[in-house]
């Protein structure tokens, strides 16, 4: 591929390197082929001969891509939703009322298929593989690229941007590519990332459609590549400017490579006329103001052309020179951030079986003329005034009180009278005399409610007649309406500032304490006017309302919510008002006089259409049947058809369900007078069944077959199409069965096979009149479809919406759409508007609705409507289960693709066996009729779903309460095994042979030299005489004693920083003879015998420590146990005293009576304790003599810690260990005499009991003591003891740091008050063996920075098992470097660094400096071989304090062997070595440290026995726990694990209860998103669940173990399937 005409042979060594690293990626599996490919021609791109090459012959296109942006939505959500059976009826009597017959027949079938049993846990049935593409491809053009891409930089469209619609290859021109891509691509939301992106061939393994190039590059002499299209001489010009601005996109991403390749060669002539740089595209390296003219062409030396400024008349050598000098050492950042989807994507291989659309080109569908009627009235306010004035006492409103009764009827004469009223009151009096509040032009809001259309009426004319435009709007009953900061922004767009409302609902709207009406979130601020009409002034005689003849200035604005939730007003001009009427009237055939009844809501849509505007047009009498009345009587607005002889009906299927519901035969009940029954969401999947159905009941009661008439309309194109009532008798329309299959590849293909897969869909009659439609693709250019292609419907017609008011850009996008061919060519000039619908024609050009653009789910590159979804969840069942049918489906993104969510309402009385049974059997049924897998499936309680004004379900919000976590699902199911397909495959790991080969396993590529660092040399500096006369810190402490008796060592601190006790050096000698004599005496101790100390962090520990040491014994430092949770912590002090098989424990007389009190007995055996010596008041006896140790080599203490994994590990420190240590620590940090330090640390084992205990002997500084547990009753102890002995350097745990950050982050001004200062402290080093917790050392310097704490002063130290410490940041020598290492290498045990802020980068600090005598190298833990820099791998450590080996009592020789004295399997076989369990890297930094040299600096990743192998990657549970934690604000700590290949997620909640299964879908996607892993089990636990040791680690194992052993009470288990 990329690499034709390369000799690899001659490449530097380097690149052949990195090459070999690629290959070595590309075997394991770590990388895709498609990176592997764009990596290897990026690598080889400078080294390539360019020969022109031959003629492409069967140029294969990329696979299309698995995901694509959902299309741009367009109509309301709230029609969608209105279907989603509400109510609040009492009781939930017939709930069969919610039941969707559609699908119930398939659905049974489909779950017969599924004979499950009643389980525990519904386990979703596998998926075979149904992921096939779409047949919409994204295609580049022929590629005659002579291997470089830089030469044929056409930039692919990657997969992000909405897909091209295929292109007919014999209709083609290049620049349709170029016009596709530039247009294209600044419309996609990651355009930005995705332009970087080079076109490239595909791997030729895929199967893929081949088709012929549609014309062949001939070359000229000198690499012009002219394109000549064979079929269109004439446009040459146009395809030369084509390729001149390629190739100027292209110079602005040549690479950073050696000599540029030929970029700009190509110089045509003129710009031609249809080719639109976006306006960014700025050449780089040119300023926007040079412009193209004043750029000479040089040549580089290789006969590649390259423009140079003309200003800067310079030679080719210097120009060459300062191209190599501008060349940045670092890739731009736009390297660092181009989002590598497709190089972790597993993308699935096209299926050769996927439908595609195979007939021609559609024609546009003409509706029939308009006629033209010569009394048509010249705008809509005429009619309504000629009404009044010849037919005043002709009924114009019927409206219903709340039992159905008729409340009042407003006549035309009224409807005028008051409506004129209104006008004249709203442009009159409103202000003052000379300053009026509105003029004609301005937009005002109506707020009325449903139970009102007589107000709604009077408002809307008189807005009409005053020239004011309406914006009717819902009534808002709280401030958390659903969406009502989205109805804030509608009001903000359109600009208004005044409401008009009635009296009643005025009272109603929700006040402030002083009465005022509230402010609503997100509203602009409102003046509120009362329309009653005896607020309303009468105008004098000779005032008329001015009635111009309609214009296209706006009539009113119809409000509209899109799929994101977002509010946008439809403004409807006055012209295409009253031609939208005049067409539903021809098509309608209404009659001046008839009856109409209506059920829909009459502020927008076909309630407002119908029954407002086209009934006053022709002085029809409407009868408003209010929501309320159809919630207590469903039956209702039949019986207005009935009393009042009605003509035409207006209602949505759900009222036609109900009142078939609700009907018990009544006979007195006659439907015969209906010739229209309008059915206005008739383009639903379930209409059919509910025409049907109704038609069945009321047929015998007269209703006609043929006067049903369903009717598709959208906010933007109002009225699409309608069926026009039939003629008595004849064939009623067919119906289309559709397979599912083929409707979710967009392609019309009728179902034979499978009925349970089939959609059965009704026409909605021809297109209205007037009107011209076409269907287009739904996403990218508006290009036209085939015939039995599904796409969305655009109209063009003057009866349509004009705009989104106050929203240019939206409205370009909608309204003003020309449609093009399948070479991109427009059909012409006129514009057409989207209607978000999306359907086919058929046969005799009737038109057919399938969906909506906005309950489109783009799943895996296939399209599935919600409303199907909905349908089929509807057919399972639900009446055990789904609170009145309540059930929304929406999609989220997670992991590159949209996953289906399906949020229900559940019953109160539903068992949770019934509702796991509904749930896994709505899995099933899905499974098998959609061939989709769904992601999550939650039931809420009933009720708590956001609602929309009429009781639907609102979509946006519900979408966003899941995402923040705010939706309280009482159950949940999450299935990301079954629908997450594209994960990238799993590593496989290569077998590992050791021999010197295995330093290739590391690839040596990246720096050359092995991975190792080491501190300075401890013998350079001889100590005084100390050192050699004393090897042992016995001697040290008598020597000090003698020599400066009264010199203080220790000084111990209590909760209010009073000096509690201080310990001088003879005082501290004096005690431990006293300890060592009684040892001797009372427990008459033998040499080297253990001896457990049982004591409170302080002095007497120190002073038992020395008295062992005196005695000849072998002390042990146990941590006391807890005396108010005995149960949990005494046992491991008993198993410690076993282990060690101590002869006697020392401790204070409070502990003796603890050891032996009755609580301790509940948990373990208090009489087998050994000898307990008190050491609280002993008589003053001097040891006969104080032991000196043989050999330095003798054990000095015994150090006993629990590691994170849960195990107990005593290692054995040498007296020789001790002093090298206590030395190591001494030179690090320049510790002498008159040095203070300050420790607050738990002094019981590593570090920091080495500081608290030994290093103040050795090396004679001052140490203030500070108990950790002292801070819990007083925050500031530490922090003050700092400032108030100006300490320079101060030794802490990370659990005292978050204890600081937490408690006293918000109170630094307090501090500052109190005179804290910290600015002394050069030193504050964190004492842990972790990977540094950089997030917790950068918050507490920022915090602390305010009193002084300077931002260099925090550093951490790290030590483990085998070596207590083996960096520790010292005084001297360069400041902790932090780095970005890329996760997704990481896992791959490879360190890959990349800038701050990439994606996937993880922040490492330094461990602080190796210290004094101290070796680390990294090793490969299996093949033991050393590492290169740069590389992960174990961190091995070669130094005179090591410990000695493990104290166990069966002494396992080899583990010991294998820990403490292990060699390398090549390269320095001698040295021995210990092995750390921690895995790390060093890097060699720019600092200097203080020899001069490079520093090396050591970063540590994570323990090896705490990582995660999971898909053959190796994870580090910190970084899982800090996405998880980051997840939701209720989650106070997570922990995580593997349970049998599943990864299992513990989180404690700190919130209330009802979110714990909020932190499911959260925890899951969040994991998925970051880490690429299906969390396999989420456990929310309540706070302190985790286990957390003494150092602040959590202790995962344990917890583990607890899960197992089921102890961890969880409020919540989800297994996700």
């Amino acid at each position: 591929m990329a690499d034709r005409g390369v000799d690899l042979s001659a490449l530097p060594k380097e690149v052949r390197d990195q090459l070999a690293e690629l290959d070595l990626e590309l075997s394991e599996g770590d990388i895709t082929q498609k990176g592997y490919e764009k990596k290897r021609a990026k690598l080889l791109a400078p080294y390539i001969i360019h020969t022109p090459p031959p003629p492409p012959q069967n140029v294969q296109p990329p696979a299309p891509s698995s995901s694509s942006h959902a299309p741009p939505p367009s109509s309301s959500s709230r029609y969608r939703e209105r279907r989603a059976r509400r109510t609040h009826r009492s009781g939930g009597t017939r709930d069969d009322r919610y039941r969707s017959d559609i699908h119930t027949e398939a659905v049974q079938a489909a779950l017969a298929k599924h004979k499950e049993e009643k389980m525990a846990l519904p386990m979703p049935t596998k998926r075979r593989s149904t992921y096939v593409q779409s047949p919409i491809e994204t295609r580049t053009p022929p590629d005659s690229s002579s291997g470089s891409e830089d030469e044929t930089a056409v930039r692919r469209q990657s997969s992000v941007v909405a897909p091209q619609p295929q292109v007919n290859p014999n209709l083609q021109s290049p620049e349709s590519w170029v016009n596709h891509i530039v247009q294209g691509s600044s419309t996609s939301s990651s355009a930005s990332s995705t332009l970087s992106q080079e076109a490239k061939p595909q791997p030729q393994s895929q199967p893929q459609p081949q088709y012929k190039p549609q014309y062949q590059p001939l070359y000229k002499p000198h690499h012009q590549p002219q394109y000549q299209p064979q079929h269109q001489p004439h446009e040459q010009p146009r395809t030369a400017a084509v390729t001149d601005m390629l190739a100027h996109s292209r110079i602005a991403h040549s690479e950073n490579s050696a000599p540029p390749p030929d970029v700009t060669a190509v110089a045509p002539p003129a710009r031609g006329p249809r080719v639109d740089l976006p306006s960014n595209a700025v050449v780089r390296g040119m300023s926007r103001g040079q412009s193209r003219s004043s750029m000479m062409e040089t040549a580089d030396g290789r006969g590649n052309i390259q423009r140079v400024p003309v200003s800067s008349r310079v030679s080719t050598k210097i120009q060459q020179l300062l191209n190599t000098l501008k060349r940045p050492k670092r890739p731009p950042l736009s390297d660092f951030f181009t989002d590598d989807a497709e190089e972790i994507v597993e993308v699935p291989q096209p299926d050769p079986n996927t439908p595609k659309p195979e007939g021609r080109q559609i024609i546009p569908v003409k509706g029939e003329p308009l006629g033209v009627v010569s009394n048509w009235p010249p705008a809509l306010q005429a009619a309504l005034a000629r009404w009044g004035a010849t037919q005043g006492k002709s009924p114009a409103l019927t409206a219903l009180d709340i039992t159905g009764k008729p409340l009042y009827t407003l006549t035309y004469g009224k409807l005028w009278s008051r409506s004129v009223k209104l006008a004249y009151t709203l442009l009159n009096k409103l202000g003052t005399k000379n300053e009026q509040i509105l003029k004609p032009g301005d937009r005002v809001a109506l707020v009325y409610p449903n139970s009102d259309p007589g107000m709604f009426w009077v408002a809307f004319y008189g807005c009409l007649l005053a020239e004011v435009i309406p914006v009717p709007i819902e009534v808002p009953l709280s401030r958390k309406d659903a969406g009502i900061s989205q109805v804030g922004f509608l009001l903000g767009s359109c600009g208004v500032g005044l409401a008009l409302t009635s009296e009643i609902c005025l009272k109603g709207l929700p006040k402030t304490p002083t009465g005022e009406i509230l402010q609503f979130k997100g509203w602009p601020r409102m003046k509120w006017v009362i329309t009653d009409s005896k607020y309303l002034t009468k105008p004098s005689k000779d005032w008329q309302p001015h009635i111009p003849t309609a214009n296209t200035d706006p009539a009113y604005i119809e409000y509209k919510a899109n799929k994101e939730g977002t509010v946008v007003g439809v403004a409807v001009s006055k012209v295409a008002m009253l031609t939208h009427c005049q067409s539903l009237t021809q098509a309608c055939n209404y009659c001046e006089g008839e009856t109409l009844v209506n059920v829909l809501d009459f502020k927008k849509d076909m309630g407002l259409w119908h029954g407002v505007l086209t009934a006053v047009m022709n002085r029809i009498h409407t009868i408003s049947v209010p929501y309320a009345v159809m919630k207590a009587c469903p039956l209702s607005w039949v019986q207005r058809v009935h009393i009042h002889k009605a003509r035409v009906a207006l209602v949505k299927c759900r009222d036609l369900h109900w009142a078939m519901m609700a009907h018990r035969e009544q006979r007195d009940i006659s439907l015969a007078s209906l010739r229209m029954l309008i059915v206005a969401d008739g383009a639903n999947p379930w209409s059919v069944s509910s025409c049907d159905a109704f038609l069945n009941k009321f047929q015998s009661h007269g209703l006609k077959p043929e006067v049903i008439c369903p009717c598709a309309t959208s906010p933007e194109a109002m009225t699409v199409a309608i069926r026009r009532s039939g003629v008595p008798g004849a064939p009623l329309p067919a119906r289309a069965i559709l397979s599912m299959g083929g409707l979710s590849h967009g392609v019309i293909r009728v179902n034979t096979e499978d009925k349970n897969s089939a959609l059965t869909v009704q026409d909605v009659g021809h297109v209205m009149p007037g009107a011209l439609m076409c269907i287009v693709k739904p996403d990218g250019p508006p290009q036209l479809c085939k015939t039995d292609e599904i796409g969305e419907i655009i109209i063009n017609s003057r009866a349509g919406g004009n705009m989104y008011y106050g929203l240019p850009g939206l409205t370009k996008n909608t309204f003003e759409v020309i449609p093009v061919n399948a070479n991109g060519v427009p059909i012409g000039e006129i514009p057409f508007v989207r209607s978000g619908l999306l359907g086919f024609v058929g046969p005799g050009s009737l038109i057919f609705v399938v969906g909506k653009i906005e309950g489109l789910l783009m799943v895996s590159g296939r399209r599935h409507n919600a409303d199907d979804l909905v349908a089929t969840a509807l057919a399972v069942e639900p009446v055990k289960t789904v609170y009145r049918g309540r059930i929304a489906v929406f999609s989220v993104t997670v992991f590159y693709d949209e996953r289906v969510v399906i949020v229900a309402e559940q019953r109160p009385d539903a068992s949770e066996e019934d509702s796991f049974q509904w749930m896994s059997r709505v899995l099933q049924a899905i499974d098998s009729i959609h061939q989709v897998g769904l992601y999550c499936l939650a039931l809420v309680p009933a009720n708590t779903l956001p609602k929309t004004p009429l009781g639907g379900i609102h979509i946006s919000d519900t979408k966003q309460f899941f995402l923040e976590g705010n939706l309280h699902p009482c159950n949940i199911l999450m299935c990301p095994h079954t629908c997450v397909t594209n994960l990238p495959k799993p590593r496989q790991k290569q077998p590992v042979g050791v021999g010197p080969a295995s330093v290739m396993v590391g690839n040596l590529v990246a720096g050359k030299r092995i991975a190792q660092a080491a501190g300075r040399d401890l013998g350079l500096i001889e100590d005084q005489d100390l050192v050699r006369k004393h090897q042992y810190l016995t001697e040290a402490l008598q020597w000090r004693a003698q020599t400066d008796p009264d010199h203080v060592l220790y000084i111990l601190l209590n909760a209010k920083g009073v000096t509690v006790g201080t310990a001088t050096c003879v005082q501290l000698h004096k005690r431990a003879e006293k300890i060592a004599a009684a040892l001797t005496e009372k427990g008459s101790i033998n040499t080297g015998e253990n001896v457990v100390l049982l004591y409170p962090p302080g002095i007497d520990l120190i002073a038992a420590f020395y008295g062992c040491l005196y005695a000849g014994c072998v002390p042990v430092n146990v941590r006391p146990p807890h005396p108010q949770n005995l149960a949990a912590t005494l046992p491991t002090v008993r198993m410690i005293i076993d282990v060690s098989k101590a002869a006697c424990i020392l401790t204070t007389q409070n502990l003796m009576r603890t050891l032996r009190s009755k609580e301790a007995a509940a948990s373990v055996n208090v009489k087998t304790w050994p000898t307990i010596i008190d050491t609280d008041d002993l008589p003053r006896r001097r040891p006969p003599q104080i032991y000196k140790p043989p050999t330095a080599e003798m054990i000095a203490y015994l150090d006993f810690s629990v590691s994170t994994t849960g195990m107990l590990t005593g290692v054995k420190i040498s007296h020789a260990a001790v002093s090298a240590l206590c030395r190591s620590i001494k030179l690090q940090c320049e510790l002498y005499s008159s040095r203070q330090i300050a420790i607050c640390l738990d002094p019981y084992c590593g570090l920091g009991f080495v500081l608290w205990c030994l290093a103040s002997v050795y090396s004679g500084h001052q140490s203030i003591l500070i108990p950790p547990f002292e801070l819990e009753t007083s925050l500031s102890l530490w922090l003050s003891t700092l400032s108030q002995y100006r300490i320079r350097d101060t030794f802490c745990s990370y659990s005292v740091m978050e204890l600081c950050t937490k408690g006293l982050g918000t109170q630094t001004d307090l501090l500052k008050a109190r005179g804290v200062n910290l600015s002394c402290v050069r030193s504050c080093v964190v004492i842990a063996e972790e990977r540094p917790r950089l997030a917790l050392t950068h918050s507490f310097s920022k915090l602390f920075k305010d009193v002084g704490l300077s931002s260099r002063a925090v550093s951490t130290a790290f030590g483990s098992r085998v070596n207590l410490a083996i960096c520790l940041q010292g005084t001297t020598g360069p400041d902790p470097c932090t780095v970005y290492v890329d996760m997704k290498s990481l896992r791959h045990d490879r360190v890959r660094l990349v800038e701050r802020g990439a994606p996937q980068s993880l922040p490492l600090m330094e461990s602080g400096k190796i210290l004094p005598g101290v070796r680390v190298i990294i090793v490969n833990p299996e093949t033991r071989g050393p590492l290169g820099d740069s590389h992960l791998g174990e961190i091995w450590v070669n130094s005179p304090h090591s410990a000695s080996g493990y104290y166990t009592i069966y002494g396992e020789e080899s583990l010991q062997a294998d820990h403490f004295n292990t060699k390398l399997s090549f390269g320095d076989p001698h040295t021995l070595w210990a092995r750390t369990g921690y895995l790390g890297f060093v890097k060699r930094t720019e600092l200097l440290d203080a020899s001069g040299d490079r520093h090396d600096a050591l970063f540590v990743v994570g323990s090896l026995d705490e990582t995660l192998e999971l898909r053959g990657l190796r994870y580090h549970p910190i970084d899982i726990e800090t996405s998880v934690s980051r997840a939701h604000r209720s989650i106070a700590e997570s922990a995580v694990f593997t349970w049998t290949n599943l990864l299992v997620v513990v989180s404690e909640l700190c919130g209330s209860e009802q979110d714990a299964l909020d932190l499911v879908p959260l925890i899951t996607n969040v994991v998925l998103e970051e880490h690429h892993l299906i969390v396999g089990v989420v456990v929310i636990v309540d706070p302190g669940v985790i286990p957390i040791n003494s150092r602040g680690e959590k202790q995962r194992m344990h917890l583990r173990d607890s899960f197992l052993a089921d102890q961890l009470d969880p409020i919540y288990v989800a297994y996700n399937m």
